[in-house]
């Protein structure tokens, strides 16, 4: 019965995975068709599903959940994810709390994804505030085509275009929010194996510090913002004091937001104009 497996799948997993039993059960609903919610409240003692052993091994071998599955929930949707794009996390949520704190319901009217992966960051901005539209920007043209099909199978396709490019490079347009998850692991650092093993690295690692990204972001601000505007950046949970500094070094102004694990996440960065 699936109850069984599902408590042999969490101690076959527990060396691996912060989350085994999440795990497993995500990958049990996958197998059955159905979702997490279903499989709990009525499919417990029903037949293990043919496929559930090979996404079980999978997973066993490092392959992250979100990957076996092809998809993961951010915010309020529910996103198409695969190899060539992070996969999106509760954390960077921070970034869409901490524009929704400053621009209330009403919104931002125009939106900017600098990095934009999996379409995640602008997306979830878009499914909050309807009358937004917005640009989400990458080098990898592997991950502008998730975006885009991300961006149609939710319906936003009218309101979200994508752009090839460098950061900000090129762009000559004026944002109410600027959204940006940039790469920010040190070269080197010692991250868990389905990460490192598995997720791209150009979108992981900045440098021997971490912020080389910063560096180049910082003084692309006050030329992307609209008065009244708002830029939220993710940074790694030992960044708050040396990613602020980059940005105040431009005459910007920072405040500093948690995650919901209390972690220095989000730097919300404002511009005063005349």
């Amino acid at each position: 019965m699936i109850a069984q497996a599902l408590t042999a799948a969490v101690q076959r997993l527990a060396s691996i995975s912060d989350t085994p039993r999440l795990d497993a059960e995500l990958l049990m609903a996958h197998a059955l068709g159905v979702s997490r919610e279903t499989l709990l409240l009525s499919r417990l003692d029903a037949p293990i599903p043919d496929t559930f052993e090979a996404l079980l091994a999978r997973r066993a071998a490092g392959e992250p959940v979100a990957y076996i599955t092809g998809r993961r929930a951010f915010w309020s949707i529910e996103l198409e994810v695969g190899p060539g794009v992070l996969v999106p996390r509760p954390d960077t949520e921070t970034l869409i709390e901490t524009a929704l704190a400053h621009f209330g319901q009403e919104g931002p009217a125009r939106i900017l994804d600098l990095g934009t992966g999996s379409g995640a960051l602008l997306l979830a901005a878009l499914a909050q505030w309807p009358e937004a539209t917005g640009i989400g920007v990458d080098r990898s043209e592997a991950a502008l085509a998730v975006a885009r099909a991300n961006a149609d199978r939710l319906g936003f396709a009218a309101r979200a275009s994508f752009r090839t490019g460098d950061w900000a490079e090129g762009l000559d347009e004026h944002f109410d929010l600027l959204l940006c998850n940039p790469p920010y692991v040190e070269t080197g650092a010692d991250l868990p194996r389905d990460v490192r093993d598995w997720e791209p690295h150009e979108a992981l690692f900045a440098g021997p510090d971490g912020l080389d990204d910063y560096r180049r972001l910082a003084p692309m601000v006050a030329g992307l913002l609209r008065p009244g505007g708002l830029a939220c950046f993710e940074i790694g949970a030992d960044q708050g004091e040396s990613a602020a500094r980059l940005f105040a070094a431009q005459g910007l102004t920072v405040a500093l937001h948690r995650d919901l694990g209390g972690r220095p996440r989000c730097l919300a960065v404002t511009i005063d104009r005349v």
